[in-house]
């Protein structure tokens, strides 16, 4: 409901939630942070999970709850608690109360069935409810049936008490025993019914009290008991657990002028908020760590008392604070965020609440097994009883312990000789090989294999001795055992008789020989793979053990040479001896590498020359098998031929050569092989050579192994060493500060000491000269002087009394006068006694104290001023934002209606098109009040940031550091100061009567006026029909039948009938004079918008001015001040008039008084023309419709220090008083900028400034309001330019031209540089601090003009001006020549449709460029004048042909365009230099103004001197004029709006000096 009336009202979500974050933005950019956050679509579900969940879980533990929801009226706590009941809701919609009961009757169901699964006995529970209500700081019980529900006023008899632990316990509620879900929800809902609600504006249904729902769990169960041993069979233990859970309902904060509650309903709501600021302030008091151990107030209200656990007790609390999240609430919103941010800061102490029975129980149950385990440690013969009666452990006990370590070293010492004579053993078989190999290798070339093989069995052979070695020494043992044993037995030793069948020292018969062999074989070859693997691994612990040992005697060794040089090291050679080991690390693991490719190389040879050894073998073999056979053959074949009969000799020689070639072929092959068999020995050879290289390189590598396990173990040695130096060194700096700090406590001690011992003197010296006085009688002169003092009060004293006095009240001012007399004769009577320096120097300090805290009460009431100011606008804004929105409704629904029945296409189409343009316009409106209302919100948001600073300086402070006499001091002080306020208010009152009587005069002589105008109207009604039927619309309007009614009842009407006479009269009768207040204005307004309306026929109203007679006391002639009022054309919105926040008429009168102050020959702007419908300035509406909710009511006296947050105004002044006078008067000043203004734009209706303060503001001339301000310059604001056709604002900073469309919101939708490039939107969005740097390739830019047209700017930037086609937005070309910087530049119009640029430069020339449109490229000057200034040129003005231009030489000089010469110069036309120069609008005359504040007038025609007169106190930076003023803009951070009056006495004429200088032309 509340949501669809702030949608209708147009409402805005100021709130943003960051997702995934715990945090909520409000406004722009003020952050909260707190354990969880939930958006405006999170689901109660979640809510509940999050936060109480995990509570209910802990009240089964016996742990205390408590959920309260806290927020202003309407923001969803009774929804959120669930205490609400709304038949509709759904079971989603279900709030925390009605889960959690439905979550605690669960896990009692689920815990009595756990126990039954578990066989031992369910826990019992005993669950009771209460329902109280705090109303009016009254406890009631909703519980109690019998109480009358209308007697809410009568006290209750509840009362709140507070047990011995500090728990809180209420007496004289109803206690309500449930045992079930349903139960307790139907209770619940009782209450509920019963509980104060009433409709507010804010709320339908708003809660009028506290409402404090708690849920009492009793649970008795079984104990949880460690079963140490089973005793006796015993019934099972108790404990019983207590918890109570509090559902806490606040009724919401809120303001009265907010719900618009009035009497019992404004009672209810202060004692709501006198609750919710006792919980505030409990809140503060725990949350502040600076508060912290302090006094917590839990005693100012009952609903802190009955919530004492829940806040810093024993109970585990959730605070959920419900926002809204309309901008409406921002205040409300804003404050409940702090209040949640304070709370989150509360530490609650939470313990398990316990029966004493129970934590008896649980005690002695700890004590009984301590017990258990002492009683077992006797029975163990652990522990025995003394003598004299002491217990300690037995000698058994220390014995045993003793052996147990004996044995423990034993063991270690048994496994260390193990290890040594494994390592001696490999010792020896590695020299024993050695030995047997040289020995070989002398014999004869040796072979690798044998001498492995060598080394296996020696190896062997010594493990096998040192195992019969040890065998031995073991039988010897037994055998020596064996011989005790058998000299004690009387039996004979069967035991060690031999084996039956077997003679002793004989075995088994044998097996045979070849399976014996195998078998040893086999045996010894698994003996030798089992000693090589024992052997490895022997080496490596040897290597690392021999190794350490070695290591370790170099570390000790190293040690003490570093501990005698300890005192000398220092952290260079520690880290230079770092480096240095790593360096050596470094390179010997490089050998390491290169050494192992060696080896790996050399092996591989190795393994390639053993398989050619075995192929060249296999060859060799088949080869000489071959030439075997075939000699077999060869002499078989021979054979064969010789005993066959056919043989011949030919035969036999063929055959036997064939065979002798094939021989020689064979024994060649054969020589062949056996040089490839030597080469092959040869290579054998080497190969043992290399083998023997390989085995040196492997040692080698080795030694560099260990070696970088020596270097890595002392590097890690020198880092542990190091380490332990700076832990010393720290231990010894942290003593040392520890001391300090001790002798620093110890002396604050002694002078706080010393101070108390001073104190207590000084009291007691003091006490003794009184008594002394007492008992001698004052000498004359003493008496005199005190005599003296107590007459002569100080002057200042003196006057308040007697300004008070004279007070229409005289009661208070006496008695506080006498008041303030005693404690003054008291403070003489000291200062008598005291020493003068003493007195000098405690006054000096009483009043700095006094001056601290002057200025911090001034600033929380101006701090509290602005943001009541603040707030108050955001009020008006939304009640602005309110009609507009019912307004914007209408429309839209007479759109629909139009829509829905047609009546004719073009009428139809029109209507349409209007109303759719009227909608637009109040779009734009709400917009801009949206925009007001966020710029409203950070202010607020920045003040109360500001005000948490300053609440850190607190007065307390102050106070509680003032000594008795500064104290009596400061109570002074507050005395006068409270009389001068008092006396201040009086006199306010006093003239608010007096203002009020004149006010009442005023209305009756209104009323009169008024029936002055409607006779002379009704006479002149008899001509004009239109007149007559005006008159009788208006009449009927406020609901008259006929002209002829009694006065009495005309004058009951008064205020809205005569303000639209008013109107009415100032069209057909001209000005009159009418004192009426400003509050009419509304209405004058609303029926002159209403005139237009009944036109159907097109007559036009000349538009009229309206007299306001603005003078207090004599309501005639006594001053004039003409009000500007343009009749719109039927369609347009009138600009109203806005009534401000002001509630009483006097006030309202006073502020417009100070606003609209006339002055004599002020001449009224001239109505701004008529606009045809299809005008494209759309802005010319808006700023009608918008510019009365732009600026903030603000009166004159407001400080000075709220400017930056305070918006703007244009305010009317009187006539300068001067000694020479000028035809100008000085008709209002725009006050708003915080530094100086350097530039002026200007139409007829809208003002631009520019200023220091890095910003541009934009003013309504008619309203007198500043309309907006564009932020976000880099650096001062040189140059502003307004382009009327486009509605595009050009702000100059830096190298930077910004383009603001102010059409519907102001934003930057270009930015131009220097160098010629455009940025989409603004390029300087990001710098929030003044930049005075450039980027590349950029230069300042001085100066921007726009052409006649508005279609070409050209901005001075550096030596050039460059030109941009602002159709387009693109740079065109650059206009070059000068060389120094241009500094100033205007455009003319020149023939030919070309624009005639002309530049001034601080190379003291003037130059003219001819400009053609579409100009690409660079452009050389036209002319260059001559001669020049004697310095920089600061202005240029143009009209026509003449051309005058201004210098930093002071001197004003001018030229004839058309003849390009020097006409006339005045050298020294100012004393300072000359700032600028502009024409007087429609007269031929020229302005100047200097560095001086000095503003001249001057004839053109002659250039003869008119007049002067001082414009202001500091430099004028620029000048503009539109068509009926001029705007002086200057360093005094005003601008000057000023009228031409003639008839002024002008000034004597100056001599002047005429030169017919020529200007030279250039190509």
């Amino acid at each position: 409901d509340t949501m669809a009336k702030e949608k209708i009202e147009g409402c805005h979500v100021c709130t943003l939630v960051t997702p995934g974050e715990p945090q909520v933005l409000l406004g722009k950019d003020k952050a909260f942070t707190y354990d969880f956050v939930f958006d405006i679509d999170s689901e109660q579900q979640n809510i509940y999970q999050s936060c109480v969940h995990k509570l209910i879980e802990g009240c089964f533990e016996g742990y205390n709850a408590t959920v309260f929801a806290y927020g202003q009226t309407g923001s969803g706590k009774t929804y959120t608690m669930g205490t609400g009941f709304d038949v509709s809701l759904s079971q989603q919609e279900h709030g925390i109360i009605p889960r959690a009961v439905h979550q605690l009757f669960e896990g009692i169901q689920t815990r009595r069935e756990r126990a039954q699964e578990t066989g031992i006995q369910a826990p019992e529970f005993k669950v009771s409810a209460q329902f109280l209500e705090l109303y009016n700081e009254e406890i009631l019980d909703l519980f109690d049936g019998a109480r009358d529900p209308e007697s809410r006023s009568r006290k209750s008899n509840i009362k709140i008490h507070e047990d011995g632990s500090g728990s809180i316990y209420t007496t004289g509620v109803t206690s309500r025993l449930v045992h079930s879900e349903e139960e307790l929800l139907q209770c619940l809902k009782l209450g509920a019914l019963s509980r104060t609600t009433a409709s507010t504006q804010m709320n339908a249904q708003s809660s009028r009290s506290h409402a404090i729902f708690t849920i009492h769990v009793c649970q008795m169960r079984v104990c949880q008991q460690p079963q140490l041993r089973i005793t006796a069979v015993t019934g099972p233990e108790y404990e019983t657990l207590m918890a109570k859970f509090h559902f806490v309902d606040l009724a919401g904060s809120e303001r009265l002028k907010r719900t618009g509650a009035t009497g019992d309903r404004a009672r209810e709501g202060i004692s709501i908020n006198c609750g919710l600021l006792a919980l505030g302030n409990v809140i503060s008091a725990l949350g502040d760590q600076a508060k912290k151990g302090g006094h917590v107030p839990y005693r100012d209200s009952k609903l802190t008392r009955l919530l004492q656990d829940s806040l810093g007790g024993n109970s585990r609390t959730v605070m959920i604070a419900c926002v809204s999240p309309s901008d409406r609430d921002f205040m409300e919103t804003l404050n409940t965020l702090k209040y949640a941010n304070r709370a989150r800061n509360i530490k609650n102490k939470v313990v398990v609440n316990q029966d004493k029975t129970s934590q008896q129980i649980s005690a002695l149950r700890a004590e009984i097994a301590r017990l258990q385990m002492e009683l077992m440690e006797y029975k163990a013969g652990k522990r025995v009883a003394c003598e004299d009666g002491s217990e300690g452990y037995s000698d058994l006990y220390q014995e045993n312990a003793m052996l147990q370590r004996e044995s423990d070293t034993l063991r270690l010492r048994v496994k260390a000789m193990q290890e040594t004579i494994d390592h001696l053993n490999t010792r020896v078989t590695h020299l024993l090989a050695n030995e047997v190999s040289n020995l070989l290798s002398k014999s004869s070339e040796g072979n690798e294999e044998i001498g492995a093989l060598v080394q296996n069995y020696i190896r062997e052979v010594e493990e096998l001795r040192s195992k019969l070695l040890e065998s031995e020494a073991m039988n010897e043992s037994l055998r020596r055992q064996a011989a005790r044993l058998s000299s004690r037995s009387t039996f004979p030793s069967s035991s060690l008789s031999p084996v039956p069948g077997h003679p002793p020292g004989s075995s088994p018969a044998p097996m045979s020989m070849e399976a014996e062999m195998t078998d040893v074989l086999r045996r010894a070859k698994l003996d030798i793979e089992r000693l090589k693997k024992k052997e490895r691994r022997q080496r490596r612990m040897s290597g690392c053990e021999d190794d350490e040992g070695e290591d370790e005697e170099e570390g000790r060794e190293e040690e003490d040479d570093f501990d005698s040089d300890e005192s000398l090291v220092d952290s260079d050679s520690d880290s230079d001896e770092k480096a240095n080991f790593q360096a050596d690390l470094a390179d010997l693991t490089c050998e390491i590498e290169i050494k192992q490719k060696l080896i790996d190389e050399l092996e591989n040879s190795q393994r390639r020359l053993l398989m050619l050894k075995l192929q060249y073998e296999e060859k060799l073999i088949l080869l000489q098998n071959k030439i075997r056979d075939t000699q077999l053959e060869r002499d078989r074949v021979l054979q064969n031929l010789m005993s066959m009969e056919n043989y011949t000799e030919e035969k036999a020689n063929r055959i036997k050569q064939e065979y002798e070639k094939r021989l020689k072929e064979m024994n060649r092959d054969l020589l062949k092989l056996q040089a490839a068999q030597k080469e092959h020995a040869r290579l054998l050879k080497n190969q043992g050579r290399y083998e023997r290289e390989l085995k040196k390189l492997q040692a080698e590598v080795n030694e560099m192994k260990k070696a970088k396990v020596a270097l890595m173990r002392q590097m890690k040695e020198e880092q542990q060493r190091r380490k332990m130096v700076e832990a010393k060194r720290n231990r010894e700096i942290a003593q040392l500060k520890k001391e300090q700090r001790r002798q620093e406590y110890q002396i604050r001690a002694l002078e706080s000491q010393k101070r108390q011992q001073e104190l207590v003197l000084r009291r007691k010296t003091q006490e003794v000269t009184a008594l002394r006085r007492l008992a001698k009688p004052m000498s004359d002169r003493v008496a005199g002087r005190v005599a003296r003092w107590n007459q002569t009060p100080p002057a200042t004293d003196s006057g308040a009394e007697l300004s008070a006095s004279t007070t229409a009240s005289s009661s208070e001012p006496e008695t506080s006068r006498s008041v303030s007399g005693l404690v003054r004769q008291w403070n003489n009577k000291n200062s008598a006694v005291g020493t003068a320096g003493r007195t000098s120097s405690f006054s000096k300090s009483a009043r700095q104290k006094w001056q601290t805290l002057e200025r911090r009460v001034m600033d929380i009431v101006m701090q509290r001023m602005t943001i009541s100011n603040v707030e108050a606008d955001m009020d008006r804004l939304i009640k602005k934002r309110e009609e507009l929105t019912a307004q914007q409704e209408a429309l839209s629904h007479k759109r629909e209606v139009l829509m829905a029945d047609g009546e004719g296409p073009e009428a139809e189409d029109r209507l349409l098109q209007e109303i759719n343009e009227d909608i637009e316009v109040l779009n734009a409106n709400i917009d801009y009040i949206n925009d007001s209302l966020s710029d409203c919100q950070a202010t607020i948001v920045q003040i109360e940031e500001t005000k948490d600073e300053l609440d850190s300086v607190d007065t307390s402070v102050v106070i509680s550091s003032c000594s008795l006499a500064e104290a009596r001091h400061l109570l002074d002080h507050f005395l006068k100061a409270s009389i001068d306020k008092s006396l201040q208010v009086a006199q306010k009152e006093a003239q608010i009567r007096l203002l009020e009587g004149q006010l009442r005069q005023t209305d009756v002589i209104g009323s009169s006026h008024n029936h002055m105008i409607l006779d002379a109207l009704r006479e002149k009604a008899e001509y004009i029909p239109e007149l007559q039927a005006l008159i009788h619309n208006v009449q009927q309007e406020n609901g008259y039948a006929s002209t002829d009614e009694e006065p009495s009842e005309f004058s009951q009407m008064e205020p809205r009938l005569s303000a639209q006479m008013k109107a009415v009269s100032a069209e057909y009768l001209g000005p009159i004079l009418d004192p009426t207040s400003s509050t009419k204005q509304q209405y004058i307004t609303k029926s002159l918008a209403s005139l237009t309306d009944i036109q159907e026929d097109g007559l036009s109203l000349v538009p009229g001015t309206l007299g306001l007679s603005l003078s207090l006391r004599e309501p005639y002639h006594r001053d004039r001040a003409s009000r500007t009022i343009s009749l719109p054309v039927r369609g347009h919105t009138f600009p109203r008039q806005s009534r401000g926040y002001d509630t009483s008429p006097i006030t309202r009168r006073k502020s417009y008084d100070r606003a609209y102050r006339p002055t004599d020959g002020y001449t009224p702007p001239s109505s701004p023309p008529l606009r045809t419908r299809n005008d494209r300035n759309v802005f010319s509406r808006l700023t009608s419709n918008q510019t009365q909710g732009s600026a903030l009511d603000k009166s004159d006296d407001s400080d000075s220090s709220l400017s930056e947050v305070l918006r703007g105004v244009i305010n009317p002044i009187g006539g300068v008083k001067g000694g020479r006078t000028a035809p100008l008067q000085c008709v209002s000043v725009a006050e708003g900028h915080s530094k100086p203004v350097l530039c002026v734009d200007a139409t007829d209706e809208l003002l631009f400034t520019g200023s220091k303060d890095r910003t541009c503001k934009m003013w309504n001339l008619v309203t007198g309001q500043e309309i907006l301000t564009l932020k976000g310059h880099p650096n001062n604001v040189v140059s502003v330019k307004y382009c009327p056709s486009s509605c595009l604002v050009f702000s100059v900073s830096t190298s930077y031209i910004k383009v603001w469309d102010i059409r519907d919101s102001a934003k930057c939708v270009r930015t131009l540089t220097s160098s010629g490039q455009v940025v989409s939107g603004d390029a300087c969005a990001g710098t929030t601090t003044r930049t005075i740097t450039f980027a590349q390739g950029e230069c300042q830019i001085n100066q921007i003009s726009l052409n006649p047209s508005g279609s070409v700017l050209y901005a001075a930037a550096g030596n050039t001006v460059r030109i941009w086609d602002l159709n387009r937005m693109q740079a065109m070309g650059k206009l070059t020549g000068h060389i120094g910087s241009v500094m100033c530049l205007t455009v003319g119009q020149s023939l030919l449709g070309k624009d005639q640029v002309i530049t001034g430069s601080k190379d003291h020339y003037v130059k003219v460029f001819d400009v053609a449109e579409g100009t690409l490229g660079n452009v050389g000057p036209a002319h260059n004048f001559e001669p020049p200034h004697y310095d920089g040129i600061e202005c240029l003005a143009v009209q026509g042909d003449v051309l005058f231009s201004g210098s930093r030489d002071n001197g004003i000089k001018k030229w004839d365009l058309e003849q390009q010469e020097l006409t006339q110069q005045i050298p020294n036309a100012h004393k300072d230099w000359v700032c600028a120069l502009a024409y007087v609008p429609g007269r031929p005359m020229l302005l100047s103004a200097c560095r001086g504040g000095m503003l001249k007038v001057w004839n053109v025609d002659n250039f003869t001197p008119i007049g002067e007169v001082r414009g202001h106190d500091s430099p004028i930076n620029a000048i503009c004029t539109n068509s009926r003023q001029i705007f002086t803009a200057s360093s005094d951070c005003r601008v000057k709006l000023w009228s031409y009056v003639p008839g002024l006495t002008p000034c004597l004429p100056r001599r002047v000096l005429a030169i017919k200088g020529r200007a030279t032309s250039l190509p």
